[in-house]
């Protein structure tokens, strides 16, 4: 049977989304251009003003030798004129006392006297001992010669003559098919087009977006850096994990030798398929004090609050008229006695009750898998961790109702550790974590709580769900933080093939054995809580 052609309206619908996307896709290309063409100019004034100043580093070098090779010759030039002038007056004066002696000598000769003879060759004799002439040494002591001053630049005239601009790195291509995204972690890999020797490192840029599709110019994130990367594969990781706070995450790679740094690859986008979200406010008991990524119990919450406000968030519980004005301290006392309250029918309960003191997530899930992990103060008197339709009653308490399901600790008096659902409890025959893990399979009906730490499986409820269900938790006396953003750990997937309903479901809470009616007796040991409600 040939499948019904679309009406106009729907097919004209379909052209619209398409043209649609299809100017989203080019106007961020155009924006691509331009921004491209900008930093063309950019990056082309500051390389010629690199080439200056490379180009002026070796003129100065050359400048700075010339006046060093210069001075050395003028040196040179010094020392041998000074040695030759002294002999050149020692010379000079040697030759006039030489000739002095031999004038005197001259005249010697034409002496008659004997006596005066004899004494005046005996002088001349004494004197040509003495005389510098035949003491001196007739040689230069420098020469002429200014040979060994003189540079021959032939070998290194080719290479200035050879000055080229630098070769750089081609750009790398991120290999889609070896990246990976899991436990937290991002492995990014790459490989050179050819290969290239000359390689130094890496540089890989990141950013987060919440866009899908190639990369945009313009994102509210910028690029965050890890340089110095030996290797064609890095994978990122926090000091203690990486938070997905965004859809995906954008990557790019570049190659650096030694001298320069070559063009980004083409960036890609991957998924990081975690499960975001905080503590919505607006859901929590006043006596909780709320933050996006913690909760605490604060028995001074909800004081000072005009009672018309307080009445008509309770929807008109006479209840709540009571507990206010009944004076309190800062912690209530786990005596039953200590309040008195009329009997109330079960929809009109307070979260002033204990175990009511109840927060959701400001995000709901409504199908696919997710993980998120909660951690409670050392001190937490009492605190539940689960999941909850979004219309879960003020006054409802977890796991008291058919529309919530949760894992409760209890450190009041008498320690416990039990999965809860619709007013019934489970025993759970295991220590309670430090950190709590929380899986949730929309799809298949499937809710399992961890430890956070080990991927021991604490219990698993099979539900089908039948809308939209949010995180859930109550606390009291004590906080909880939460840690969302987080990979489904590779553990849990494996353990979620193999795990087939064991380790709990709604039927095994049902039963009715010791373990559920010891577990049930413990609501009444929790604070303020009216006997006359309990079940």
């Amino acid at each position: 049977m040939d499948p019904q052609p679309l009406c106009p309206r729907d097919a004209l619908q379909r052209i619209i989304a398409t043209l649609a996307n299809k100017n989203e896709e080019l106007q961020n290309f155009i924006e691509t251009l331009n921004h491209t063409l900008g930093r063309v100019q950019v990056n082309s004034t500051q390389v010629v003003s690199d080439l200056e100043e490379e180009f002026d580093t070796l003129y100065s070098i050359l400048d700075e030798m010339k006046e060093s090779m210069t001075n050395t010759i003028k040196q040179d030039t010094v020392r041998k004129s000074h040695e030759l002038q002294n002999q050149l007056t020692q010379s000079t004066s040697a030759l006039e006392s030489a000739e002095e002696l031999l004038e005197f000598a001259n005249n010697a000769l034409h002496i008659t006297d004997e006596g005066d003879f004899t004494k005046a060759a005996k002088q001349i004799k004494d004197r040509v001992t003495m005389a510098p002439a035949f003491r001196l040494t007739l040689k230069p002591k420098a020469t002429d010669n200014m040979t060994h001053l003189m540079v021959d630049f032939s070998q290194e005239r080719p290479l200035l003559q050879g000055l080229k601009f630098l070769p750089v790195p081609r750009a790398p291509e991120i290999v889609l098919g070896d990246c990976l995204v899991i436990d937290n972690e991002v492995t990014v890999a790459w490989r050179m087009p050819a290969e290239d020797s000359k390689i130094d490192h890496y540089i890989l840029e990141y950013r987060k977006t919440s866009h899908e599709g190639l990369p945009r110019v313009k994102d509210e994130q910028c690029w965050e850096v890890v340089d110095d990367v030996k290797s064609t594969e890095h994978t990122l990781q926090g000091a203690d994990r990486l938070r997905f706070d965004t859809k995906f995450m954008n990557f790019r790679v570049r190659a650096c030798n030694r001298a320069a740094a070559g063009d980004y690859s083409d960036p890609v986008t991957l998924e990081t398929r975690a499960f975001n979200f905080g503590f919505d406010s607006t859901s929590s008991h006043l006596n909780l004090k709320v933050e996006d990524r913690s909760v605490e119990w604060d028995p001074q919450g909800g004081k000072g609050v005009d009672s018309k406000v307080k009445g008509k968030e309770n929807k008109g519980s006479a209840h709540f008229t009571n507990l206010k004005n009944m004076s309190r301290s800062g912690t209530p006392s786990p005596k039953r006695t200590s309040v008195t309250r009329s009997p109330a029918p079960r929809g009109a309960r307070d979260r002033f009750t204990g175990e009511s003191y109840t927060v959701l997530g400001d995000t709901s899930m409504e199908s696919g898998q997710h993980y998120w992990e909660v951690k409670p103060q050392k001190d937490c008197k009492s605190y539940s961790v689960g999941l909850a339709y979004r219309n879960l009653g003020k006054f409802e308490q977890l796991g008291k109702t058919n529309t919530s399901w949760c894992i409760h600790v209890n450190n009041w008096l008498q320690n416990s550790f039990a999965a809860k659902h619709n007013n019934k409890a489970k025993n759970l025959d295991v220590a309670a974590p430090d950190s709590i893990g929380v899986y949730c399979d929309f799809d298949r009906g499937q809710l399992s709580f961890y430890n956070a730490e080990n991927k021991q499986l604490l219990h698993t409820f099979k539900v089908k769900f039948t809308q939209p269900v949010v995180p859930a938790f109550m606390v009291w006396c004590g906080g909880l933080t939460l840690s969302t953003g987080l990979q489904i750990p590779s553990a849990v997937r494996s353990l979620q093939k193999t795990e087939n309903g064991l380790g709990g479901s709604n039927s095994s809470i049902s039963q009715q054995d010791p373990a559920v009616a010891c577990d049930i007796c413990l609501y009444d040991k929790l604070p303020s809580v009216d006997s006359s409600l309990m079940p």
